[in-house]
């Protein structure tokens, strides 16, 4: 029984410093891994005010014309702060972006949009063909779009081509005009008032990675990238994701 006893005693404390171990090494990898992002944000911080300050010469010649429309998602929260998003699009018209959408799931920026034209004079709404009209000048076109530009712009678009079908069938027209492709769901789409073009970088401000519900089918060759909280907006690192940007190359295939 003694034996027994011990052997109990000796099990229950290896068990109590193994248990001990592993949660001091937890604590030691989330303090490492705290420090490394909290470093990463100092470093980021610091390159966004070099940037901003013109002390890193090669963000001063960026060449926007690659950019032709650019998106802006934003969360829902972070879309009742206006005044950033004003200033956001004033840093956009700054550099030179002609061609803006701005999107948030709720569609609380599509109800402000009195708003915000009215607080930027270079600003003008998006219409069909504004890539001509606008050239060499110094204004921007600016879509609002929300999720009722999404799931519910498909589902219209979806019974406009039921019904052309439809029409079709009675009238006895051919198989091969009955069979819709993605030609003929851009053109339905168009049509309901939710085609757009397609956004060559898409910019994400909120707490998530992702593109909080822009419509889908806009997005086949959009680069996105995710800009953090609205909240912690800075021109730097505005300018250096658009930089990075005109810096890829896409392969769009043949």
């Amino acid at each position: 029984m003694v034996g027994t006893d011990t052997s109990r005693r000796s099990y229950i404390g290896i068990a109590r410093m193994s248990s001990l171990a592993i949660h001091l090494l937890w604590l030691l990898i989330h303090l490492v891994i705290s420090i490394f992002f909290f470093v990463l944000k100092i470093a980021n911080v610091l390159e966004s005010y070099l940037i901003s300050s013109g002390f890193l010469k090669k963000y001063e010649s960026i060449n926007v014309g690659k950019l032709r429309y650019l998106a802006v998602v934003v969360d829902s929260e972070d879309a009742l702060q206006i005044n950033k998003v004003i200033k956001l699009v004033q840093w956009l018209a700054d550099i030179g972006v002609k061609h803006v959408c701005l999107y948030d799931n709720e569609g609380i920026l599509k109800k402000s949009k009195d708003i915000i034209l009215k607080n930027l004079s270079c600003v003008k709404l998006f219409e069909e063909g504004d890539e001509q009209s606008l050239r060499g000048k110094k204004t921007m076109s600016l879509e609002f779009a929300s999720q009722s530009d999404g799931k519910e712009a498909l589902a219209k678009a979806a019974n406009l081509l039921l019904k052309k079908h439809l029409k079709l069938r009675s009238l006895g027209e051919n198989q091969e005009e009955k069979i819709f492709t993605e030609a003929h769901m851009t053109e339905a789409l168009r049509a309901v008032g939710s085609g757009g073009p397609e956004p060559d970088l898409l910019l994400v401000y909120g707490p998530v990675r992702c593109h909080l519900g822009f419509p889908a089918w806009r997005l086949r060759y959009t680069e996105i990238v995710h800009m953090g909280p609205l909240k912690s907006l800075k021109y730097g690192s505005l300018l250096k994701a658009i930089y990075k940007f005109t810096l890829v190359r896409q392969n769009y295939g043949k």
